[in-house]
C-alpha cells in the first residue's frame, strides 16, 4: 500500500508537474472572468516565474548539494567483508525492447562496484534491484545488471542478487536478509551520492553499520554556468525534490533513523 501511495503522491508532487498544473489552472481561471481571473493571473505568473527560475537558475543543483555533501568519500579500507550495490541504474523497458542491457546515467554505481569487488576479492557481493515501476513488475533490474557485468567479463557467480524489491527500503531490507551481516563486519554501501542519506538511514534502523561509498555525483562541476535548459533544470529539480520527499516520508514511516541522517 505504501508503495502505491508513494507513486501516486510523487506524480502529483513533482515540481515539473506542479508548475504545469499551476499554469493550466491559471489559464482556465483567467478565462472564467470575475474574481477567478485574478487568481488565474497569480497562478500563471507563479508558474511562469518557476519555469524561468528552473531554466536560468541552478535550483536543482542547490537542492542536491546538501544531499551529496552529507557523506564524504571514505578512505579505501584494507579489508571489506561485503559490498552492497543498490539498483537504480537500469532502464528495464529499453532493455526488453532492444534485447541488450540499457544503463541510465547512474551507471557509475556499477563501475565503482566492479572496481571495489576487483580490489577486494575477499568481499561478499550483494546487488539489490527489483522493479520500481507500477507496471512492468516482471522486468527486474537484477538480471539486466548481471548480463551487463557478464559482458564486461565480471565473474557474476560471486554475486547474490536480490530481485523482489520495489523501493530503497525494500532494497536494503531484503539485502540485509540475504547478507546476514555479523557484528564487526565491514560492508560498503554503493549508491548515488544524493541517495546516500536515505540509504544509510534505512541500514541504521536495521542495525547494519555500513560504510557509505557515494558515487554518481550531479553537482560540483559547472553548476549554473552551462547553457540555459528548461528540461535539464526541471530534471535536476525533480531529482532533488524526490529525494527530499523520500527522506521526509521514510522518516514518518519509521524506515530511517533521522530526518536527515548524518555521518
Amino acid at each position: 500500500m505504501a508503495f502505491l501511495a508513494s507513486k501516486i503522491l510523487w506524480t502529483l508532487a513533482q515540481p515539473g508537474n506542479l508548475l504545469l498544473a499551476a499554469l493550466v489552472s491559471g489559464i482556465l481561471l483567467s478565462a472564467l472572468g470575475g474574481g477567478a481571473r485574478r487568481w488565474g493571473r497569480v497562478l500563471s505568473t507563479a508558474a511562469a516565474l518557476g519555469l524561468i527560475g528552473a531554466t536560468f537558475l541552478p535550483l536543482g543543483s542547490w537542492a542536491l548539494q546538501p544531499l551529496e555533501r552529507r557523506f564524504p568519500q571514505p578512505q579505501a579500507p584494507e579489508r571489506l567483508d561485503g559490498i552492497l550495490l543498490l539498483g537504480g541504474m537500469v532502464d528495464q523497458f529499453l532493455t526488453a525492447a532492444h534485447g541488450q542491457p540499457a544503463l541510465t546515467d547512474a551507471a557509475e554505481r556499477l563501475v565503482e562496484f566492479s572496481d571495489l569487488a576487483r580490489r577486494h576479492p575477499e568481499a561478499r557481493l550483494v546487488i539489490a534491484g527489483g522493479s520500481g515501476y507500477l507496471r512492468g513488475q516482471e522486468l527486474k533490474e537484477g538480471p539486466v545488471i548481471a548480463e551487463a557485468l557478464r559482458r564486461m567479463g565480471f565473474a557474476v557467480e560471486r554475486i547474490a542478487f536480490e530481485t523482489e524489491s520495489r523501493n530503497t527500503h525494500e532494497n536494503i531490507r531484503n539485502a540485509f536478509a540475504i547478507a546476514r551481516p555479523q557484528p564487526g563486519e565491514r560492508w560498503a554501501l554503493v549508491t548515488s551520492a544524493f541517495h546516500m542519506p536515505r540509504a544509510v538511514g534505512i541500514a541504521r534502523v536495521l542495525g547494519w553499520p555500513v560504510i557509505p561509498w557515494p558515487v554518481d555525483y550531479r553537482t560540483g562541476g559547472m553548476d549554473g554556468f552551462g547553457p540555459a535548459s528548461l528540461s535539464g533544470g526541471l530534471r535536476r529539480l525533480d531529482m532533488a525534490a524526490r529525494e527530499w520527499c523520500g527522506l521526509a516520508g521514510y522518516r514518518m514511516l519509521g524506515w530511517t533513523n533521522a530526518l536527515f541522517p548524518a555521518p
